[in-house]
């Protein structure tokens, strides 16, 4: 296929020999397979700030720090360095969440760089070396689902241990391949210690993902991970060897109403979001 613009400079600097198809189109991004030698790779090329339909990207945004103090302060000013600025620490974001998901033992794509905009990673395959389909496009066994449950169970508790909050965590952003669950698409990622809405994104991120699996095990509906890990993370108690149980008792204190409503509020986007991929992929 014609070699998209955004793709262009890596082929002219020999990091990708060959654009051979779109993958798909999302709300931040336009993914690729592309050919590095003899090897087949993905290409996300994000969109423009301009053209992202991603909801409240400053909410996802609050709480990251650039090491740049200069840029930091173009930033906060919103000038034209600082929005370009603020475009590239999004598009890095991605690759940092990866690498530091990663050593804490999740399992994510190999990323080999971000350049201007296009991020090369590594292509999620089936046995069969196609494409490895999307959580929501699976079907599975009772059992499967509460063994797969677990395991995102386990993933989403170590990305809390590197100190991040995927923040957009749904069927739709899990691969399955022959070994199982691989997490993707992470540019939103969020600092948990320094952003508001980490918690209610965590709860969030857990909701989706044990609502999925309920599907086939109705009793996971029945768990209280994300409540857990929280509470454990808090206190300083959560490690990535930590056992969870799903089992989570409710303080008797008055509600954080604040919290409650955010909550509420970030649920009802996360399902608009849903039903415009769902419109977005019936429409291709």
């Amino acid at each position: 296929m014609k070699v998209p613009k955004r793709i262009q400079p890596l082929v002219d600097d020999g990091l990708v020999d060959e654009v051979l198809n779109q993958l798909m189109s999302g709300k931040e991004a336009t993914v690729y397979r592309v050919r590095c030698g003899d090897t087949i790779r993905c290409a996300k090329v994000y969109k423009e700030a301009n053209q992202r339909s991603f909801k409240k990207a400053a909410q996802y945004q609050e709480g990251r720090k650039s090491r740049n103090s200069r840029r930091a302060r173009a930033m906060e000013k919103g000038s034209k360095y600082g929005k370009d600025q603020q475009e590239q620490a999004w598009q890095n974001a991605e690759v940092d969440a990866l690498y530091a998901v990663a050593e804490h033992g999740v399992r994510v794509p190999q990323p080999f760089g971000c350049f201007d905009g296009v991020l090369l990673m590594e292509l999620i395959v089936d046995d069969n070396g196609d494409v490895a389909p999307r959580l929501n496009d699976v079907v599975l066994t009772q059992e499967q689902a509460i063994e797969d449950h677990a395991l995102m169970m386990i993933y989403i508790m170590r990305m809390l241990c590197a100190g991040i909050v995927h923040g957009d965590l749904s069927e739709f952003n899990v691969l399955v391949d022959a070994y199982g669950p691989v997490v993707i698409d992470m540019p939103q990622a969020v600092d948990a210690s320094a952003n508001n809405n980490a918690k209610a994104m965590l709860l969030r991120d857990v909701n989706n993902i044990t609502t999925y699996y309920a599907q086939f095990a109705p009793d996971l509906t029945l768990t209280k991970f994300g409540e857990e890990m929280w509470a454990l993370y808090e206190s300083g108690d959560l490690s990535d060897t930590t056992k969870l149980t799903g089992q989570f008792k409710e303080s008797e204190k008055s509600a954080d109403v604040s919290t409650v409503l955010n909550e509420i509020q970030a649920a009802f986007e996360q399902e608009q979001d849903r039903l415009a991929y769902l419109k977005e992929a019936a429409e291709q």
